[in-house]
């Protein structure tokens, strides 16, 4: 495959031509040279060239490459290129060989599959790997059978090939003709047509003063004669899946944090639409300002705000409109509508992007940096989606290659999500003390009224609370807007609201109960009227599981600021629990997001009660102490609650709270047993099994297996959970209404009842005395956890011991020989989680207390 010029050389003239007389050359810096030009001649066609032995390794493509692998391109080898010709372009004057528009289409580096590349020549089969802005990837010349024992070398006619695209990342099956439509210089954004005009000189070569070749008439945007910009096109909106298509045919582009903004541009001016037609020109001044230079068309795109990692914040998006500073947003055009006066809806996805990315390549090159072009992917649904969720994106967006331009819902576009993000409709917020925001009631419109979802009570900051509070009062209402099951009732710190203002929130789900989990708050949406919001918000889409699921404990993304919930963490790298065997550290952003993830779980446990918390700042090896009573400097996300005590209780109340205590070092929950919001009154009963040293955890199993029976006899439906040490909790609900709820002595009294019955009739097996020295290889049952004051670990809390284990609810087929309590920890939480909560239905089987006190004398 040696590499000659004299055949190119032969067949030009230097003295009339711009093209490069060049010559051979060592090899460039930086890797192998790859390039492709669109060569406007007789017909146009692909040069597609690739750097080898000192030159440019040449052959004429019939059409675009493709990166669908079932599209074959055929691709006549020609004459040896200098490496010079590499920067080439422009127009070849008529009379000339090869006369025509020359552009720039491609231009990258390349390596060889195979080592010997010149073994894979005289084999016919070239495999590559592009690193082109256009292409990218496997990609093979394949010489035909019939030309492969054709003679080889100057003056001998030159062999047919195949262009093909192999499979990997980066074919797209579907694509077809698509890249066809892309008619920009990737070097300077000029179309054939302007580089045919001259409106910039060729930089390779001389310019000549000879008459050129028939200039190429524009052929893909039909010429606009607009005098003002075109009017809004509804748009195509998506539809919610619960996983990303696995068919060939679709393109995934990442899901966006930020507006739906359609630009109009004509006439020189640019109009800025939001999604239902509304001119937000004047909020974005500088966009617009780029904007009315650009080509006239329609784009369909969205306009994000980029955190410091370059990843789109809806937060800083609400803050630079907020604040009127919206110079650094940035426009992501997804879709081409119209260019010039050409209608490109009724064109194919795929060629409408490639029309697109042409059209930003042209407008780039004039410097405007707030538009960038949304690339596709081609990978499975699934793929994308789980690579998304690893950097904290909001999800995928799949749509049809071959499908066209709809308004409104359509099937050929769907969403699926890493977490729950929609609108919902506020109709109410809740206050501390009549006056402090505390969170949003939400809902979605239903039957003229909204049905409801639950509270947001997660994800306002001072400035947040600052802007959102006078909007909710400029909404007051008299009476509630929810409607149906599960409606909100009226209370003093209940302010109602008009069902007009719409907010985009984050959320894991949905509760047992049909609410809303974790749900947070990320902005107001102007642009969106809340008649629109009819549509229930969609839980995330479902993962693959892991394969692993032992360690499973996120690391920190870097060190310094990081945000769970709301809650901002100082030190999020500190080692709260330490590495054990193969299983990492577990740091303070770790707890963090474990009390996220898990607060579905806990909450209904801990919720608005006060509550114990062993906190240990430096870890599990430094000092820990016991925090019940507010402190100076108590984080704002904590209840305060008056228990008749000297100073306040704190308490959770949301997962913001749970997470604040996180931050504060806070490694254990033992809330009161009490009613949420009301301490006087007790809602379950504790047996605490405490087993003597040298007993096995076979001997609890049956110790609660004992208890479990009492308590039925006596018509209470009892729970059991692991404590994270080596003991089980045995817990009952009970009813707390005004005709069933109990004084806390009663509640005292029953547990001390029931725990020397049990006693009485083993006192073998079990104690209920206190002293270690009195248990002699027994079972202490501890019915101290029943009175005003008293606590017990809550369900899922974490404890502040070596192993990191997890106060675990169990159901009772669990709870037999076998059982591992040190299975239940920090590092095997997302697996836990997944599975269904044997506590689901604790507070669904509370029974009346009073007749068992009856039973038992009291």
């Amino acid at each position: 495959m040696r590499g000659e010029l004299d055949t190119y050389q032969a067949k030009r003239r230097f003295g009339e031509t711009p093209e490069p007389k060049g010559r051979k050359a060592a090899r460039s810096k930086g890797g192998l040279r790859f390039l492709i030009q669109r060569h406007a001649a007789t017909r146009l066609h692909y040069d597609f060239r690739i750097e080898a032995d000192g030159v440019l390794k040449s052959w004429a493509v019939t059409k675009a490459p493709s990166r669908d692998t079932s599209v074959k391109r055929l691709a006549v080898e020609v004459e040896d290129h200098p490496l010079d010709y590499g920067s080439f372009e422009g127009t070849i004057p008529s009379g000339n060989y090869g006369a025509g528009t020359v552009q720039m289409w491609d231009v990258g580096t390349w390596e060889p599959q195979e080592p010997d590349l010149e073994a894979a020549w005289a084999k016919g089969q070239i495999k590559m790997i592009l690193h082109g802005e256009r292409l990218k990837g496997k990609w093979a010349l394949i010489r035909l059978k019939a030309d492969r024992d054709k003679p080889q070398g100057r003056g001998k006619q030159r062999n047919n090939w195949l262009l093909l695209k192999e499979k990997d990342e980066y074919a797209v099956a579907g694509e077809g003709d698509a890249l066809s439509e892309i008619d920009a210089s990737i070097t300077t954004g000029r179309s054939l047509a302007q580089i045919a005009d001259g409106e910039t000189q060729w930089t390779s070569s001389k310019p000549t003063g000879r008459k050129g070749p028939d200039k190429p008439k524009p052929t893909k945007a039909a010429a606009s004669t607009a005098t003002k910009p075109p009017p809004f096109v509804p748009i195509q909106l998506c539809k919610a899946v619960d996983h990303p298509p696995g068919a060939a045919g679709w393109a995934h582009e990442i899901k966006f944090d930020g507006y739906r903004i359609q630009i109009g541009v004509g006439g020189g001016k640019a109009v800025l639409r939001t999604r239902k037609g509304l001119d937000w020109t004047d909020r974005f001044p500088e966009l617009a300002s780029d904007a009315s230079g650009w080509p006239d068309a329609v784009i369909d795109g969205e306009l994000c705000a980029l955190d410091d990692d370059h990843m789109p914040d809806f937060s800083a998006l609400q803050a630079a409109i907020s604040d009127a500073d919206t110079d650094r947003l940035v426009y992501f055009a997804f879709d081409l509508l119209f260019e010039g006066g050409e209608d490109l809806r009724k064109l194919p996805l795929s060629h409408r992007k490639a029309r697109l990315q042409a059209y930003v390549d042209r407008v780039g090159k004039s410097g405007a940096a707030r538009l960038r072009y949304v690339e596709h992917f081609a990978s499975t649904g699934q793929a994308v989606l789980e690579s998304a969720c690893r950097m904290h994106l909001e999800g995928v967006i799949s749509k049809k290659l071959d499908a066209s331009y709809h308004a409104g819902r359509s099937t050929s576009w769907v969403k699926s999500k890493c977490r729950g993000r929609d609108e919902v409709v506020i109709g109410g917020w809740s206050s501390e003390g009549g006056t402090r925001f505390r969170s949003l009631l939400v809902g979605v419109r239903k039957d003229g009224g909204l049905r409801y979802l639950g509270r947001v009570g997660t994800g306002y900051g001072e400035a947040v609370t600052r802007t959102l509070v006078p909007a909710l009062k400029a909404e007051a209402a008299d009476k509630s807007p929810f409607s149906g099951p599960g409606a909100p009732k009226a209370a003093k710190d209940i302010h109602w609201l008009k069902p007009v203002l719409v907010a985009e929130i984050e959320h894991g789900g949905y509760t047992e109960a049909g609410s809303l989990r974790q749900a947070a708050f990320k902005g107001l949406r102007e642009d969106k009227p809340a008649a629109e919001v009819t549509q229930v918000p969609q839980p995330p889409a479902d993962m693959k599981p892991q394969k692993k699921t032992t360690t499973t404990v996120r690391p920190t993304s870097k060190p310094g600021k990081v945000t769970v919930a709301g809650v901002t963490l100082s030190s999020p790298d500190k080692v709260l629990w330490p590495a054990v065997g193969d299983r990492p550290a577990i740091t303070k952003a770790d707890l963090a997001r474990y009390y996220e993830a898990a607060a579905e779980r806990i909450l209904p446990h801990v919720a608005d009660r006060p509550t114990s918390i062993i906190r240990a700042p430096e870890g599990i090896g430094g000092e820990m102490f016991f925090q019940r009573h507010a402190m100076s400097g108590s984080n704002p996300r904590l209840k305060l609650i008056d228990v008749k005590a000297r100073t306040p209780y704190v308490a959770a109340v949301d997962v913001g709270g749970l997470v604040a205590i996180g931050q504060s070092g806070g490694l254990e929950l033992h809330p009161w047993g009490c009613k949420p919001g009301d301490p006087e009154t007790p809602e379950q009963i504790t047996f605490d099994l405490d087993p003597d040293e040298g007993l096995d955890f076979a001997d609890v199993i049956a110790a609660a297996k004992v208890v479990k029976a009492r308590l039925e006899g006596l018509g209470l439906t009892p729970f059991v959970k692991t404590t994270g040490g080596k003991g089980l909790h045995v817990v009952a609900p009970i009813k707390t209404d005004a005709r069933s709820r109990v004084t806390w002595d009663q509640n005292k009294a029953f547990a001390k009842a029931v725990s020397e019955a049990i006693r009485v009739d083993a006192p073998d097996r079990f104690t209920t005395t206190l002293a270690k020295k009195a248990r002699g290889g027994k079972i202490f049952i501890d019915y101290l956890r029943n009175g005003r004051m008293a606590t017990a670990v809550a369900p899922w809390s974490p404890r502040a011991r070596p192993g990191a284990g997890i106060a675990f609810p169990l159901s009772w087929d669990q709870v037999k020989p076998g059982l591992d309590p040190a299975a239940f920890n920090l590092w095997t939480y997302p697996a836990l989680l997944k599975k269904s909560d044997p506590w689901a239905d604790f507070r669904a089987s509370a029974a009346n207390l009073r007749p068992a006190l009856k039973k038992m004398g009291l």
